[in-house]
């Protein structure tokens, strides 16, 4: 059970004040200081310093996948047996189609030594897809989804916030919706790109599109120019993590749409007798503030009884006097015991 006085003392009064703090106190960033009369520009850092660290993560990793790999086989492109075109232009194909397990068959290894290497190159590949260029694609639609809210808005004035919140709230809706306007474009590109270049009809430029984003890769139908091998590099690439993406979405879409309505089942339902009495932890007959709160928390799955527990641990351990309040004497009492440690 929770201990009440802890639960009073954690939820607290909105207009509670202690050592002299405002009640609208908020934690804001360090101001920059003079360093020689003059402030520190914000933009004084390298251009590298503004990028996502998943960007940087991606590049480095799938960049070091693709060239150590790229080399192997074009150094080995003697003991692979296929159509080919152009020896690097291969090598970065053959990496691509692999690592993405599409898997045409248009290039094969053809020795022991090939063949373990491809064995050992796509389940670090996939390993790579799943985990690093997946982050990628999160952030650059993640980026895109301020642009899409103020398009869909665009009948009237959004305002920073009014977006963020737009976001917030309807974040995975927009993201699959995203997602599937840039799925068709890659479809139609494909397409187009297929019955241009490798001069396929449109119905085998349509069917090599969807056997490619799926990973089927039958084989019978494939890029075998050398433009088309270095189209297919960024294509295969960007459509199967799109296509993964837009399933990930639509799961999450539909998991988050069972949570929403579950927390408006427990909002919009009537507070009986048998809650007063689960929600009272402190036996007195009556429910404070606080701890209709955490009834309501708990109801929601937003947390359990083992995160209370855990929490009031935390604050037990912070409030030294055992005053049941948590103040700037009990945080300096603790940094310095920290310290002896």
């Amino acid at each position: 059970m929770v201990n009440p006085t802890l639960q009073r003392n954690i939820v607290g009064s909105p207009n509670k004040r202690r050592d002299g703090c405002s009640e609208n106190a908020t934690l804001a960033d360090p101001v920059p200081t003079e360093i020689n009369g003059t402030t520190p520009s914000p933009h004084s850092k390298s251009v590298f310093g503004k990028l996502h660290p998943s960007l940087i993560q991606v590049a480095i990793s799938s960049s070091f996948y693709l060239i150590v790999g790229s080399v192997c086989f074009y150094l080995l492109r003697h003991q692979m047996k296929g159509h080919k075109t152009n020896g690097i232009v291969d090598s970065v194909y053959f990496c691509i189609v692999t690592m993405t397990t599409v898997g045409y068959g248009d290039i094969t290894p053809n020795t022991v030594l090939t063949k373990l290497l491809a064995c050992a190159y796509v389940f670090i590949g996939m390993a790579l897809v799943g985990l690093v260029l997946s982050k990628a694609a999160d952030y650059m639609i993640e980026k895109q989804e301020t642009f899409l809210v103020k398009a869909i808005r665009r009948h009237r004035k959004v305002g920073p916030a009014e977006t963020r919140e737009e976001v917030e709230t309807r974040g995975v809706g927009y993201k699959c919706l995203l997602v599937f306007v840039l799925l068709q474009l890659l479809l139609v590109a494909g397409v187009i790109f297929l019955a241009t270049i490798e001069k396929l009809d449109l119905i085998d430029a349509f069917y090599c599109v969807c056997i490619t984003i799926t990973t089927l890769g039958y084989g019978d139908v494939s890029f075998r120019t050398k433009g088309g091998r270095v189209f297919a590099v960024f294509w295969i690439l960007t459509s199967t993590i799109l296509l993964a993406q837009f399933f990930l979405y639509i799961a999450e879409l539909k998991t988050e749409s069972r949570q929403r309505a579950l927390v408006n089942w427990v909002l919009t339902r009537r507070f009986t007798k048998g809650d007063l009495e689960t929600a009272d932890t402190s036996l007195d007959g009556v429910v404070d503030a606080s701890e209709f709160v955490l009834h309501k928390l708990k109801e929601m799955g937003k947390i359990s009884q083992d995160d209370i527990s855990i929490i009031l641990k935390e604050f037990e351990n912070l409030d030294v006097d055992k005053s049941r309040n948590l103040s700037s004497s009990d945080l300096m009492q603790t940094r310095s015991s920290q310290s002896e440690r």
